[in-house]
């Protein structure tokens, strides 16, 4: 498999919830099988079958971020000089031209994408449009909302 590129910020946030899966929820869930066991007859035992569900669903997830954290490029753009261009990890100021509307995306991986707190995915189509330009520049990036034109205020490696 190809590397995926992850903030440090990203891969601590994954490692913390592995070791809340396996650490914690997994051995309640264990419990909670155990516990279900003992009420008798598995067939028609719901608690025994919501926890088995509960089990399939705790080590997917496990296996799923393990294999997210072994495929992991980490980049951390704290210890790259910042040249004012554009990359991952970078957080980024642009003003909208048409309505001067000024926001702040920082470009990290897919997992960590959140718009709401402005965290966009590389992939997504500002991110594509932005990456390689430098402070300073224009840009003009099509959007699910249309053509876009863009002025990059700031580019912060931080």
């Amino acid at each position: 498999m190809s590397k995926v590129p992850m903030t440090v910020i990203g891969a601590d946030q994954l490692r913390k919830e592995l070791v809340i899966l396996k650490f914690d929820r997994r051995p309640k869930i264990t419990e909670a099988i155990a516990s279900a066991r003992e009420l008798g007859d598995l067939k028609e035992n719901a608690e025994y079958h919501a926890a088995r569900e509960d089990q399939g669903i705790c080590e997917a997830r496990i296996r799923d971020i393990e294999g997210k954290l072994s495929n992991a490029q980490i980049i951390d753009v704290t210890t790259l000089d910042n040249t004012g261009r554009i990359i991952f990890g970078t957080t980024v100021t642009i003003l909208n031209l048409d309505t001067d509307a000024e926001v702040t995306y920082r470009i990290v991986g897919d997992d960590e994408a959140e718009i709401k707190q402005n965290l966009i995915s590389v992939n997504s189509p500002i991110a594509r449009g932005l990456i390689g330009k430098s402070e300073g520049d224009e840009v003009s990036i099509t959007t699910p909302g249309g053509l876009t034109d863009y002025e990059i205020v700031a580019v912060k490696y931080i």
